[in-house]
């Protein structure tokens, strides 16, 4: 295969780390080292689905650190001897795009600019001052600067080692991404899965959009408690009921927008009112007084004012009593110029065209004059929900969207999602309770539809009755064949262009989908869904999804969501989980923050395997540090590599076989160490596999290097044994190590060995050290016990500051591991330059004297 194509390279004088990702990076590509091989069979294959990362500026060391996971998982499993499936995607679509365009080109999307093919940005971009251009214009812009980062993303990818096949790449608004979506909408919607409907929704005022739950960001927020009396009427004030109620909120300006009171049930101070009405202060609407059992007694005066819509609570409350609507905040985060029906024009004026911090200033204002509030504002701070890329507190907008259903109202679909996550394999398991609790804390079904420019179109249009108006209860819809289209250029069947927005005509639907509604396809997408059926046959249900754990609630969740719809399956069978990175005071990295470090520096400073060895010791599911230290130790151990690989190779070859007991004794621990990193990679533990190679690597260069060292520059039957136990061990420990460190590895592999360390077979365990039973022989603790008596004898020299080549005169060594440690007496005397070695057998823990010359 051309994957076997890499000869052998001579042996540097002075090997370096420098360069070496250059060199490796263009002979991987040219030999299509990490080339997917299509022919094999489902069984063969190892299919990813990877992460798209979101194309809007730099990588950050975390998309290092969690990408490098992955590459440990690919490399591992393509050395067992599957055929890795390995893509990379760019999520280039949504309002990280949009927000980039807008700052770097000065321009910002008006839909009603007509488009300009000749169209050129700003020569000063003026982020203040942006010029208005069409979408199309719009759309161009965000594809030309994508491109741009995607090549950069790529180049740092390459650099880091990711072992991708760059021909499977594909890009979350490209055309194959586009029809993939666009398709699994129209048969959510064939089959009823997918609904447009007029209902409240999170609202972004800055960006002008719906937010979907799963984008929620709660945030602690200054507000102001309002005590507010609503008038009771005559009857109950003769009644003994009192002249007001009082209520406590922290939205006053939505007065005006106020419905009902509401109280506990069980609240004895407000049963005598329940059914009663009283009216609203300032504006003297009368509204009822209700129960309900999630009012909160203890919460203020126990008794609340119900909006539409302050809150999620209120949309709870206004759904489940079958209350009125009385919108007062617009799109635009502004109270409407008209009041709504039955609310006095005279009053609401004040507020009309305010925005609802300047509202609410002015309606204190009229109710101190007034006297319906009572004190002054008593300031708190709440926790108040946010865009999780905005500023400015989400309001309840009442709106036309698109919904998927996600179990949010279905107990039974609820029921199989949860299902599904429990066929999932989780690594590490606790994280599945993320994904449990989301499920079950579903408030609504998925809204789906955002109201942006670069995206993928929601694919249907809508015919415009005799007066213009258009019937969304009866949407028109494409041919899939047609896929992908856009509804703000393509006619739809039956119609001429020319009947675009005339009455008896048609519309196209203005909405894109959310970036979710798109990734949540992304096994389909990279698996070629229905235009390379052949290829999808062989990937899907795909092996792994890598994804950090915040995203559970939304990327995991809507992919397995729409693989439950469309296939009845899941689209992955193990899922791992990745920490986030923090910085050095525990504190998670976040380009809004401020505190992330870009990756390129730290890559050119130390080296891609320092920093992947760092990236590596990040455990599934554990968020850990930025560590520049754990960088330079990855650093030491490749250049250690290198030197002890050196030294190996630079005995020769002289095909002698493996005899002497300390060389057989560090292969059977050798032996442990395969099956202990073997079955770490198989749990998706790579830390652990990485930690017990290390521990080995070092204990072979501290330990047995230094003992056979002198027997290995001899000639004869034991020398030739060194050679081959070395040779032995340094193939098997280059393949360890190869998942983590694949430019060093690859390098001295290349001094060698034919091929790629990285097509080579993974290590496997001999039966060395097992007796016929298939327990331990004992075999494998020589190695330590002789590394131990060495370590007294380095001591003493260190103690008594001498070189570690001064002579011992008299070594003694007591105990009951004497007679093990006698079958390495002569590498133990070369090492520790002993004059005379007694052995003294006996009972109890080994005992060491060294008498210095």
């Amino acid at each position: 295969m051309t994957q076997q194509r890499l000869r052998r390279a001579p042996m540097p004088e002075k090997p370096t780390l420098d360069g070496l990702e250059t060199v490796w990076v263009a002979r991987w590509e040219a030999e299509g080292t990490y080339r997917f091989d299509r022919s094999r069979t489902r069984a063969e294959i190892y299919s990813i689905d990877t992460p798209p990362p979101t194309v809007s500026g730099s990588l950050h060391v975390g998309h290092v650190f969690s990408y490098t996971h992955t590459d440990t998982i690919a490399r591992f499993q393509r050395m067992r001897g599957r055929e890795v499936f390995y893509p990379m995607g760019w999520d280039d679509n949504g309002l990280p795009t949009e927000r980039r365009v807008q700052n770097n080109f000065g321009v910002r999307c008006d839909p009603s600019v007509p488009y300009d093919p000749d169209f050129r940005p700003p020569a000063k971009p003026d982020a203040k001052r942006q010029v208005p251009v069409s979408r199309g214009n719009f759309i161009e812009l965000c594809e030309r600067l994508t491109l741009e980062d995607e090549k950069a993303f790529e180049e740092l990818w390459r650099r880091l080692g990711l072992s991708v096949d760059w021909s499977l790449t594909y890009a979350t608004v490209d055309g194959q991404a586009r029809a993939a979506s666009q398709r699994a909408f129209l048969r959510n919607l064939a089959r009823g899965e997918a609904y447009l409907a007029q209902a409240p929704t999170l609202w972004d005022v800055t960006f002008r959009t719906a937010v979907a739950q799963a984008e929620l960001e709660n945030r602690e927020w200054p507000g102001a408690f309002h005590r507010l009396g609503f008038t009771l009427s005559p009857e109950q004030r003769a009644a003994g009921l009192g002249e007001r109620v009082w209520i406590e909120t922290t939205r006053p300006e939505l007065v005006p927008a106020c419905v009902a009171l509401v109280a506990h049930p069980d609240d004895e101070r407000y049963r005598p009112l329940f059914g009663a009405t009283v009216r609203t202060p300032l504006f003297g609407v009368e509204v009822p007084v209700l129960a309900h059992h999630l009012a909160e007694p203890d919460k203020g005066s126990g008794i609340a004012m119900i909006c539409t819509f302050g809150d999620l609570t209120d949309v709870t409350w206004w759904r489940e009593l079958d209350l009125p609507t009385r919108a007062v905040v617009g799109k635009d985060g502004r109270l409407l110029p008209e009041a709504p029906q039955g609310v006095p024009a005279e009053p609401y004026a004040e507020l009309a065209g305010r925005t609802v911090h300047g509202a609410r200033e002015r309606i204190v204002e009229l109710l101190r004059e007034s006297g319906d509030m009572e004190g002054e504002p008593r300031p708190i701070r709440r926790p108040v929900n946010f865009y999780e890329k905005g500023d400015r507190p989400l309001e309840i907008v009442t709106t036309r969207q698109w919904y998927i259903r996600n179990g949010g109202r279905d107990r039974a679909l609820r029921d199989a999602l949860l299902a599904r996550g429990g066929e999932l394999a989780w690594h590490p398991p606790h994280m599945k309770v993320r994904y449990d609790n989301w499920v079950e804390g579903l408030a609504g079904d998925w809204l789906i539809s955002r109201q942006r420019f670069f995206g993928v179109p929601i694919p249907v249009w809508y015919p415009l009755d005799d007066s213009g108006r258009p019937d969304h209860s009866a949407p028109i819809l494409p041919e899939e064949s047609s896929l992908p289209m856009d509804p703000a250029t393509d006619v739809p069947p039956g119609y001429t262009k020319e009947q675009r927005g005339v009455p008896g005509g048609f519309t196209g639907e203005e909405d894109v989908m959310d970036t979710w509604a798109t990734s949540s396809l992304t096994p389909q997408v990279a698996g070629g869904w229905e235009q390379d059926e052949d290829l999808f046959g062989r990937v899907f249900p795909m092996d792994l999804r890598p994804q950090a754990h915040e995203i559970i609630r939304t990327w995991l969740f809507s992919t397995v969501v729409r693989s439950h719809l469309e296939k009845g399956t899941l689209p992955w069978r193990n899922v791992a989980i990745s920490g986030w990175i923090l910085d050095p005071d525990r504190k998670k990295m976040s380009k809004s923050v401020g505190n992330v470090v870009t990756p390129l520096g730290l890559l050119e400073q130390y080296g891609s395997d320092a920093v992947r060895y760092w990236a590596a010791g990040g455990r599934p599911g554990t968020d850990t540090a930025f560590d520049t230290g754990q960088i330079k130790v990855g650093r030491r151990l490749a250049i250690k590599i290198l030197n002890a690989s050196r030294f190996v190779l630079g005995l020769g070859e002289d095909g002698g076989e493996v005899t002497e007991p300390i060389d057989l004794s560090m292969l059977a621990r050798l032996d442990e160490v395969v099956r202990e990193a073997t079955e770490a990679f198989e749990a998706y533990d790579y830390t652990r596999a990485l930690e017990r190679t290390e521990r080995f690597f070092w204990e072979f260069c501290d330990d047995y290097l230094e003992l056979v060292k002198a027997r290995a520059y001899e000639t004869g039957p034991a020398a030739r044994s060194a050679h081959a136990a070395l040779r032995e061990a340094l193939d098997v420990m280059l393949r360890l190590f190869a998942p983590f460190l694949p430019f060093v590895t690859e390098e001295v592999w290349s001094w060698w060995r034919e091929g790629s360390v990285h097509r080579a077979a993974w290590p496997e365990a001999a039966r060395r050290g097992s007796g016929p039973d298939g327990g331990p022989d004992g075999r494998t603790e020589l190695l330590p016990a002789v590394a131990a008596v060495l370590g007294h004898v380095r001591r003493a020299k260190s103690d008594a500051r001498l070189s570690m080549r001064a002579e011992v005169a008299r070594l003694t060594v007591t105990g009951g591991l004497a007679d093990l440690v006698r079958q390495a007496q002569d590498d133990l005397c070369g090492a520790g330059a002993v004059e005379e070695f007694v052995l003294q057998p006996g009972e109890g823990d080994l005992l060491v004297e060294v008498a210095l010359t």
